[in-house]
């Protein structure tokens, strides 16, 4: 018979925030924390910018044709966390766009693949991972 367990609430013994989840293998233990994604947006970027759905993202902007920036609502900790940009179509790709990544601050732009040019898209869909501030 299967168990359920039902919470609000899961706080670590030792670290109030750190909560570890053995692995698939039985071997090894993952942070629970560290595993999950911190921000997510997924927008129409065409026309006039709309917000589809999101999780820790207050707001964001058009800086311009192909360029958006989203501001996070609970920073994270430092630059170094991981993010990539995506979009619906197989003829456009968006990144993080470089050297702007900061705690609060995500900058994404979209482009053609086969000349480079910057375009608007409307579907955007952005994730980051790492450590909240």
């Amino acid at each position: 018979m299967a168990s359920i367990l039902k919470v609000d609430t899961i706080t670590g013994v030792a670290t109030a925030g750190s909560i570890a989840i053995t692995g698939e293998g039985n071997s090894t233990t993952t942070n629970l924390q560290q595993g999950l994604i911190k921000i997510w947006l997924k927008m129409n970027g065409s026309g006039t910018i709309a917000e589809n759905d999101s999780f820790n993202v207050s707001s964001f902007v058009d800086n311009g044709t192909g360029d958006y920036s989203a501001n996070v609502t609970n920073a994270m900790g430092n630059a170094d966390y991981a993010a990539t940009a995506s979009t619906g179509s197989s003829d456009v790709f968006a990144n993080i766009t470089g050297g702007s990544q900061a705690t609060s601050l995500l900058r994404y732009t979209s482009y053609y693949f086969s000349h480079g040019a910057k375009l608007d898209r409307d579907q955007l869909y952005v994730i980051a991972a790492g450590d909240l501030a």
